[in-house]
């Protein structure tokens, strides 16, 4: 694991930490993991086990603390557009330095552990402005009635999005029901796969206790983007 910095637009400076294998790579993606909103005391620790399992399987992972978030300057906004600046791809500002960078990059992005989502729909509007990124994956995106309210903006940026999107959530997550959630894919561009994992719940399925199982996922859909 390698510590890196990177300076946004607006000057702020996010801290970020490269996760490689000990040998070379078999997979030309990078997964870049979005922890959960700073201000509800997300962090990139809680994408460690996570960017752990990805190495073992032969992947690049990136995690980042978000603007106020861990050793990032700046300062945690209650405003979604504000915080997707927090994303240095999306500020104007490379993901990472040049040394670093591969041929092309896979945005997974997750809200881990017990946290209502809202890294997934923030980051989620980006995945159009970075001509790298060439797949999506949430964790248990919020679609339901207040999310809507609330993330609306970014609900339909993610959906007229023609790349490659994967949602994971619980059938006992309550923040989203599973008939919410199919609703809203109806509409959605491009290839769209849900998983649906049978009894679980919203903060259950975000917990350590799965991250084998949403590596397993993750490293099925990037095989899917290969070639």
């Amino acid at each position: 694991m390698e510590s890196v910095t990177v300076e946004t637009s607006d000057g702020v400076t996010l801290h970020m930490r490269l996760f490689k294998p000990s040998e070379s790579p078999t997979s030309d993606l990078l997964v870049v993991l979005v922890h959960p909103y700073t201000v509800l005391g997300g962090f990139q620790g809680l994408l460690l086990g996570v960017a752990a399992g990805l190495v073992e399987r032969g992947y690049r992972a990136v995690t980042f603390d978000m603007r106020g978030a861990g050793r990032s300057s700046g300062r945690p906004s209650l405003a979604p557009l504000r915080s997707r600046t927090s994303s240095p791809s999306a500020s104007g500002s490379p993901i990472l330095p040049s040394r670093h960078r591969p041929g092309r990059l896979l945005r997974c992005l997750f809200t881990l552990r017990t946290y209502v989502t809202t890294g997934a729909p923030i980051a989620g509007s980006a995945v159009d402005k970075i001509d790298q990124v060439v797949g999506y994956v949430s964790i248990g995106y919020p679609f339901g009635l207040m999310a809507s309210v609330l993330f609306g903006r970014h609900h339909e940026a993610i959906l007229k999005s023609k790349k490659p999107k994967l949602f994971i959530m619980g059938t006992k997550d309550g923040f989203t029901s599973v008939k919410q959630l199919q609703n809203k894919l109806k509409s959605a561009a491009g290839k769209v796969d849900i998983h649906l994992i049978e009894g679980v719940g919203h903060f259950q399925m975000e917990g350590p206790a799965f991250d084998t199982q949403m590596v397993g996922f993750i490293s099925t859909f990037g095989q899917s983007l290969q070639g």
